[in-house]
C-alpha cells in the first residue's frame, strides 16, 4: 500500500487493535472425539469455506455444542469479520451473520460500536495484497494476531463508514454481475468445444480400434530435489516443473530451475519438447489436466510425461483426446483426502487410433476450433481483468474519502 496518506477532515488513522473489541483464533476438535461433531449445527468454517463474497454462510463442516462447552472449539458472535491468516489462501476475508466457529487457520475480528464490519470487511479487501507480503512463509504462509492488530485502519465517522458501504455494495453488485457473465461465456465455450472433443472422438471409437497409451508411448515421472540442498538449485540452468505447468495448455517456461548436480544425482530426465504432461495429483481441478512441452524440462513426481512413438502417433492428437477424457481421468484416482493418479492408470488409458493422416486431419479440425474459443476466452478473460481492476480503483477511492 506505501506510506500512509493525508486523509480528509473528520477521518484519522489507527491501528486494528484500536478499532477492535475482540480477536480470536480458531480450533479443531479433536477428529476422534466423535462426540463433538455428532447432530452438529454450528458452522465450522475452514480456507474452503471462502469465496469472493462478502458473507459467509454455510460451511462444510459443522461441530455440535459440546465442543464449545468442552473449550475445544471457539464460537464467534455474528457480524465478526473472518481471515484466511494461514495456508495458500491467505488474506481471504469474509463476514459471518450469525454464529459460528472455526479451524486455525482463521482469525475472527469483532469491532467496537463504532466500526461498520461491512466497512471493516471493504478495507481488508483493499489491504489483502499486503497481508499477503506481510506473511511470513517458511513454511506456510501466515500472519498472526499481533501482525493483524498492528495493520492501518482509516477511521471516518459511522455515518460516513455506512455511506461508502452502501455505495460500495451498488456498485460492486453491478461490477460482480458483469464478471458472472464474462465467467458464463467462458464456461460455455468451454462446454462447446468438450461437446466437439466428444463428437469427434465418439465417431473415431467405432471406426477405429482402442489401444493403450502404454503400447504406443513411453511413461514416466520425475521427482523434486531436496529443498535444503542449495547446490541443486543456487545458479540451476535447467528447467523443472510441477504440476501447476497444466493450468495451460502449453508449457512456455519453467517454474524453477535446478542445477546438474541436481539433474544427476536425482536422476532426472529432461523432457523433449512436445511431451505430453498430465497432472496426478494437485489441489482443486489439477488432478488429470494435460499440457504439452514447449521447453526442455525436467519434472516433479506429480506429473505423468508420456513421450508419444511418432512412428504411431501424434502427440497434439492425444493430448486433445486426454482433454476429452478429463473427468474420466479423475474418476480413475485413488487414495483418501488427496486421490492420485499413477503410472500405470496412465498408460493403461486406452483410446481409437487411426493412420496418421487421420491424426493429422483430426488434429487440424480440432486446432481451428481451438483457436476460435481461445479467441473468445481471451476477450472474456480481458473484460473481467478490466472489471477487477475498476474494483481495485473504486476501493482506493473510497478509502480516500474521494468516493
Amino acid at each position: 500500500m506505501g506510506e500512509l496518506y493525508e486523509l480528509p477532515d473528520g477521518w484519522e488513522w489507527k491501528q486494528i487493535s484500536d478499532v477492535l473489541s475482540d480477536i480470536k483464533t480458531g480450533t479443531t476438535p479433536p477428529k476422534k472425539e466423535q462426540k463433538y461433531y455428532d447432530n452438529a449445527t454450528i458452522s465450522w468454517l475452514s480456507p474452503s469455506d471462502f469465496g469472493e463474497h462478502k458473507e459467509l454462510s454455510n460451511s462444510k463442516n459443522k461441530i455440535n455444542q459440546i465442543a464449545i462447552t468442552d473449550k475445544k472449539a471457539k464460537i464467534y458472535q455474528p457480524n465478526s469479520l473472518l481471515l484466511v491468516a494461514i495456508g495458500a489462501t491467505v488474506g481471504k476475508i469474509g463476514i459471518i451473520r450469525s454464529e459460528a466457529s472455526s479451524n486455525q487457520q482463521i482469525t475472527a475480528m469483532m469491532f467496537k460500536n463504532n466500526i461498520d464490519v461491512d466497512f471493516s470487511y471493504y478495507w481488508f479487501v483493499r489491504m489483502k495484497q499486503k497481508i499477503i507480503d506481510s506473511s511470513s512463509a517458511a513454511t506456510l504462509p501466515i500472519i498472526n494476531q499481533t501482525g493483524i492488530k498492528s495493520l492501518p485502519f482509516p477511521l471516518p465517522p459511522l455515518p460516513e463508514q455506512q455511506r461508502i458501504v452502501s455505495k460500495l455494495d451498488l456498485l460492486f453488485k453491478k461490477i460482480d454481475r458483469s464478471i458472472a457473465l464474462h465467467q458464463k461465456n467462458m464456461d460455455e465455450a468451454d462446454l462447446f468445444m468438450g461437446s466437439v472433443l466428444n463428437n469427434v472422438f465418439g465417431e473415431l471409437e467405432e471406426k477405429y480400434p482402442l489401444k493403450s497409451i502404454g503400447s504406443f508411448s513411453k511413461v514416466g515421472t520425475g521427482v523434486t530435489p531436496l529443498k535444503s540442498r542449495n547446490d541443486f538449485y543456487e545458479n540451476g540452468n535447467k528447467n523443472w516443473i510441477t504440476s501447476k505447468a497444466t493450468n495451460n495448455d502449453y508449457v512456455y517456461e519453467a517454474e524453477h530451475l535446478i542445477t546438474e548436480i541436481a539433474l544427476n544425482e536425482c536422476r532426472l530426465k529432461i523432457n523433449p519438447i512436445g511431451t505430453i504432461v498430465v497432472a496426478l495429483y494437485g489441489q482443486g481441478k489439477t488432478r488429470g489436466q494435460v499440457s504439452e512441452l514447449m521447453i526442455e524440462t525436467a519434472t516433479n513426481q506429480a506429473l505423468a510425461t508420456i513421450l508419444v512413438d511418432a512412428n504411431q502417433s501424434i502427440n497434439t492428437y492425444l493430448k486433445y483426446f486426454l482433454k476429452k477424457s478429463y473427468i474420466d481421468i479423475r474418476e480413475k484416482a485413488s487414495g483418501g483426502t488427496q486421490p492420485n493418479l499413477n503410472l500405470s492408470i496412465i498408460k493403461n488409458i486406452e483410446l481409437p487410433l487411426p493412420p496418421l493422416t487421420i491424426q493429422q486431419k483430426v488434429v487440424k479440425y480440432l486446432d481451428e476450433i481451438s483457436k476460435k474459443i481461445e479467441k473468445i476466452k481471451s476477450v472474456q478473460k480481458e473484460k473481467m481483468a478490466s472489471l477487477t481492476a475498476l474494483k481495485a480503483s473504486i476501493l482506493d477511492r473510497a478509502f480516500k474519502g474521494e468516493l
